[in-house]
């Protein structure tokens, strides 16, 4: 069992967390996505060791009202952080919004050994966002919609997130109302207003380039974003390729099928490019 250490640095003047644990060989660079933190994966870290950072707005990083919080935006952020965290080459996971590590592997593919996409905001033509992104996206009624995000809105709001009945976990819910702070809400409410389809679909015009071994994981029971995107990452994906779809798990695919872990651990964990 691997232990996980905790650190904050600064970096443009604010701090920035982000936990890790010792591994072997190239390090794994996991990204969170919306609403959550590093609080995403502890398990994963013990499994394979890396690095999991609070990306900006989010979790204990800093989250002050005078950053765009755009793709581009949290894609720059990435250049610097692994700049301070001192890792060059990395085995990229991402979730979700941390599919922002999409935008800086694409800058930089020879910089990415291995790759694993989970249920991840495709960089891809044809994506409509859900009816939660389509209120946060609106003037006003977003900004009341996040108001409103407690504890009971969250623990309603989540029952169809996993494939498990009722709602997402308590510890999980719990995590994420602990930093859900203005700031977070800012944060994500800028993210995605200044990500209109149109854009999703231009920012993945080099996945092609991506030409490392890949995993995409897709829990096919997501309200967010439709099974058929996982096929479609595969597709344009300039690498081998594996889908992995489950049609027993959600968003979340882990949480529902926690053997999830091993899997991804043991194609990290695979010698070679």
């Amino acid at each position: 069992m691997r232990e996980i250490a905790e650190h904050t640095g600064q970096l443009d003047d604010q701090p920035v967390f982000w936990r890790s644990a010792a591994g072997d060989g190239t390090p794994v660079l996991y990204l969170h996505g919306v609403p959550t933190s590093s609080d995403e994966w502890p398990a994963f870290l013990t499994a394979t060791g890396g690095i999991a950072p609070d990306l900006p707005g989010f979790g204990r990083s800093g989250k002050r009202g005078d950053r765009a919080y755009t793709m581009e935006f949290y894609a720059d952020f990435l250049e610097r952080f692994l700049e301070l965290a001192g890792v060059d080459r990395v085995r990229l996971v991402v979730h979700d919004w941390g599919g922002v590590g999409l935008l800086w592997a694409m800058r930089h593919p020879e910089r990415v050994e291995r790759l694993v996409v989970i249920n991840t905001v495709p960089f891809l033509p044809g994506y409509r966002w859900h009816r939660w992104a389509k209120l946060w996206r609106l003037r006003f009624i977003g900004e009341l919609a996040m108001g409103f995000t407690g504890p009971f809105v969250l623990r309603r709001g989540t029952r169809s997130s996993n494939a498990t009945p009722g709602p997402m976990p308590a510890a999980w819910r719990k995590q994420v109302l602990e930093h859900l702070d203005e700031g977070t809400q800012r944060a994500i409410l800028r993210l995605y207003r200044s990500s209109p389809e149109t854009k999703l679909a231009a920012a993945g015009a080099g996945l092609g380039e991506l030409r490392c071994p890949a995993l995409v994981v897709w829990g096919d029971r997501d309200p967010y974003i439709p099974a058929g995107f996982a096929d479609a990452y595969a597709e344009a994906l300039g690498g081998e390729t594996r889908t992995l779809h489950l049609a027993d798990a959600g968003h979340w695919p882990w949480l529902d099928r926690p053997d999830l872990i091993d899997e991804i651990a043991a194609f990290l964990q695979t010698p070679g490019q």
